[in-house]
């Protein structure tokens, strides 16, 4: 007679946590808010290089007396029932991709988000992970071009934080996806599914968020990655040179930023007789202030204000299905070693792109 064989031990859920970051958001549509939040933005040396003496004083003297008041009133134009579009979809990316790896059988791992600046703060979220018993950390900055301005400024966070600990996290970053093919897929179809809708426009512009030129000349990456994630995506599209053109928006103050800017180009394109024109923002995992105000309302009247006839705003992938496959794909591609190969080998590859 054959002995029972002994029933194999159920794994241990994986200590492993996911942490969705993004930038941030004033807590509410206010000047005081407002004020708080711009406060620890324009405060980060990662994202302006003027040394805190004379910076300092510019800051708190003139710029955070005087801005407030008119981010607030941009703000409110764009708040929802939600709150800030960008909170209410980078929550809904989390809530959306703990369900795609539930549904691949990995519940176990635990996903968040973080915010660089403003709530929920990414090191609140480290905190919940160490006290989860979480030892191993996947960061996910929702930064899909690399820039030392926004993603190294993440990660200068999550260091510091993991060197005051006795016992420090195992940590694995994902640099960004520029040229991730799930990106670039879910890109293509957020742009087909409004081309269906709305038919082919005569120039797809593709809108990044800007940083200064100089930035660029001390090494940052930032302008080479937005120009791979645009030549990829328009292969995807089957778009000719003519048919579309990159541009970088959100200058602030005098010095130069990455050109062209998008309102004085969209601006000469309709004076030189553009007529129909998609816009979209290829650099923005959420739809937020920079895009729904300034974009979908600013540019768009500038736009219409030179002779142009239809300005049409392609939203960014917020909780589409195909971004959140890519996501999904994304995060187990960075997870290997720290899951058992099958776990992830057996899971489907896009199956809603």
């Amino acid at each position: 007679m054959t002995a029972p064989q002994p029933t194999p031990a159920p794994r241990p859920s994986p200590s492993i946590g996911i942490l969705l970051c993004n930038l941030g958001t004033p807590d509410e549509p206010t000047p005081a808010a407002v004020r708080r939040y711009l406060a620890e933005f324009l405060g980060d040396p990662r994202v302006v290089e003027i040394p805190p003496l004379l910076w300092k004083p510019i800051l708190h003297g003139i710029i955070l007396r005087r801005r407030p008041a008119e981010s607030a009133r941009k703000y409110r134009s764009v708040w929802t029932e939600d709150g800030s579009p960008l909170l209410a979809y980078s929550q809904k990316q989390a809530s959306l991709l703990r369900g795609w790896l539930g549904e691949a059988g990995l519940g176990p791992l635990q996903v968040a988000l973080g915010m660089r600046y403003g709530s929920p703060g990414i090191v609140a979220q480290l905190e919940t992970f160490r006290a989860q018993g979480i030892e191993r950390v996947l960061v996910v900055p929702l930064y899909p071009q690399y820039s030392a301005t926004t993603t190294a400024s993440v990660l200068d966070q999550i260091h510091q934080w993991n060197m005051r600990q006795r016992n420090m996290l195992d940590l694995r970053i994902i640099k960004d996806y520029a040229a991730h093919p799930g990106y670039i897929a879910a890109l293509a179809r957020r742009t087909l599914e409004h081309w269906q809708t709305h038919g082919r426009p005569d120039k797809l512009v593709m809108s990044y968020h800007g940083i200064p030129q100089r930035n660029i000349d001390l090494g940052d990456p930032y302008q080479q990655r937005c120009l791979l994630t645009a030549r990829l995506l328009a292969e995807q599209l089957g778009l000719r040179e003519s048919q579309y053109r990159v541009t970088f928006q959100s200058r602030f103050g005098r010095a130069q930023w990455l050109q062209p800017y998008t309102q004085p180009t969209l601006e000469e394109e309709a004076h030189q007789g553009l007529q129909v024109v998609d816009v979209m923002c290829p650099g923005f995992a959420s739809d937020c202030l920079e895009t729904l105000e300034e974009i979908n309302m600013e540019v768009r009247e500038a736009f219409l204000h030179q002779g142009g006839k239809a300005f049409r705003y392609i939203p960014c992938l917020n909780d589409h299905p195909s971004w959140i496959d890519g996501l999904g794909d994304l995060v187990l591609e960075n997870l290997g070693g720290w899951l058992p190969a099958d776990a992830i080998a057996r899971q489907p590859r896009g199956s809603r792109t």
